[in-house]
């Protein structure tokens, strides 16, 4: 990239920062889902630019996280920083922000969930939670394998979700990996939902106790 295409790209992340980059994250922190984001918003954005600053916000907040929960790491995120040359020209330069929490590996203990003994699934999430607190708490989620894959799967157990479920995670960019959802009430009667019609297979983890959780009822 040439130093003038670096200066454009700079200035029109700055503006966009400017324009909308804070309410968006304000309005993610409220619970809006993409497409209620970008009606609330005054500056006409695309939707990928409102996905995009959506989802670099739950990664930086720890709403999602890239990598299996409980390893070992420092992430790493981008800011802009507006510097002034002797004749007052300005210029933006990229420099890397660590949010400077590696945090200790979980040394796991793995079981499977068997409702004849665990009981109630939601019963026994909610419990996790508050065990644990839901900051410490995630769900593997591979729905972006599953839409690459034009899965019928994905179709048809997202109907029995409600709208606002729908939407929140139609609204979500998911690459085509697993990723860790935090185990927050939306996403927990989201799951929770999936598993009682049959829909839902995957693992859950619960970091102050050091518990992952199998579960396998999909069909």
């Amino acid at each position: 990239m040439s130093e003038q295409d670096y200066f454009k790209s700079a200035l029109s992340d700055f503006t966009f920062e400017v324009a909308c980059g804070g309410a968006i994250r304000h309005l993610t922190d409220l619970g809006y889902t993409v497409s209620q984001i970008k009606e609330q918003l005054a500056f006409p954005t695309a939707l990928e630019k409102v996905q995009k600053t959506v989802w670099e916000h739950m990664l930086d907040t720890k709403t999602l996280c890239l990598e299996e929960p409980g390893k070992k790491g420092t992430s790493e995120k981008f800011d802009y920083i507006r510097e002034y040359d002797q004749y007052g020209k300005a210029s933006f330069r990229r420099v890397t922000v660590s949010d400077g929490s590696p945090g200790e590996p979980v040394l796991w203990r793995e079981r499977d969930f068997y409702p004849e003994r665990d009981g109630a699934f939601a019963d026994f999430l909610a419990g996790k939670c508050r065990e644990n607190g839901q900051e410490n708490a995630y769900v593997s989620c591979d729905f972006g394998i599953n839409a690459k894959r034009g899965s019928a799967y994905l179709k048809g157990s997202f109907q029995i979700l409600d709208k606002r479920q729908q939407d929140y995670i139609y609204g979500l960019p998911w690459p085509e990996k697993v990723v860790y959802h935090r185990l927050d009430g939306r996403m927990r009667e989201i799951i929770v939902k999936l598993y009682d019609n049959g829909c839902y297979r995957g693992t859950f983890y619960f970091l102050r106790t050091g518990e992952k959780l199998h579960v396998h009822n999909m069909t």
